[in-house]
Parts: C-alpha cells; structure tokens; sequence
C-alpha cells in the first residue's frame, strides 16, 4: 500500500515537471520526461513492485541467495582444484589408459655435436677419433663459408 503510494507520488511529480518542460516549448524533453515519469505507476500496477518488496524482506529469499552463492563458491574451488591437480577428466582418463604403471620419462634426444661417447672407451685429447670431430668442424666451416666469414 505504501509503495503504491509512493510509486503514484513520484509518477504525479515527474508528469508536473513534464507540464512544465512542454510550457516552456521543449516538447521532445517533455514526452521523455513523461515516458520516465510514468514508469512506476506501471510497476505498481503489474505487481513487479510487490514482487520485489516480497524478496526483499523475505528472510528465506536471502537464504536462497545463499545458498546459490555457496553453489558458485564450490564450482570455484572444485575448478581451481582441478587445475592444479593436472587437467581436466578427459585429459586424466587418457593419461590413465596410456600409462597403466608408472609414468615413463621421455627419451633422450642425440647430442648435438658428434657420435655419443662411451663411458668405456673414452677418446684421446690429442688425436682425431673417427672422424666425428671433423664432420663438426666441416659443417661449422661450410657455415662460415656461406655468410662470408
């Protein structure tokens, strides 16, 4: 009842200022001011200003939001959980089937200057191997010789 009240109070106000606007020959301001105007009356007599004070003071509507607003906390946390737990279950599941033991390290790639040495056979300082070195070296000067060096 009182809100109704008020609603028609600020609609009168709004349509006297609007009056006043389309005296002074300002029309365009004038309807929009009315437009504006006239918005609360319609909320009063579609009932969405009932509705709205309902939610407002209805303590079980605020433990409704919450609840809704503990929901999103959750999903949040589980998210962010997920994460840095290692993807998503998909991505999991997949892991899971293609390594059922324990997970394998990637191999090593070859060296990128020669032939990998043998820990059981190691090779002079002095002399030239099989010829490993060289191929480096050759590779190094056919470089150099490209760009002029």
């Amino acid at each position: 009842m009182l809100t109704s009240t008020v609603c028609a109070a600020v609609s009168a106000a709004g349509l006297g200022i609007a009056l006043l606007t389309a005296y002074r020959k300002r029309f365009l301001r004038a309807a929009r001011i009315a437009a504006w105007s006239l918005i609360p009356v319609g909320l009063v007599m579609t009932g969405v200003v009932d509705w709205v004070t309902d939610l407002v003071f209805k303590p079980t509507v605020w433990a409704g939001f919450g609840v809704l607003a503990l929901s999103a906390l959750l999903f949040m946390i589980t998210r962010a959980a997920e994460r840095r737990t290692g993807g998503t279950r998909k991505q999991r599941r997949e892991a899971a089937a293609g390594a059922p033991g324990a997970a394998v390290a990637p191999a090593a790639s070859a060296p990128s200057l020669g032939p990998a040495r043998t820990a059981d056979r190691p090779k002079s300082r002095g002399t030239r191997g099989s010829g490993g070195d060289a191929e480096d070296f050759s590779d190094i000067e056919a470089i150099l010789k490209k760009h002029g060096i």
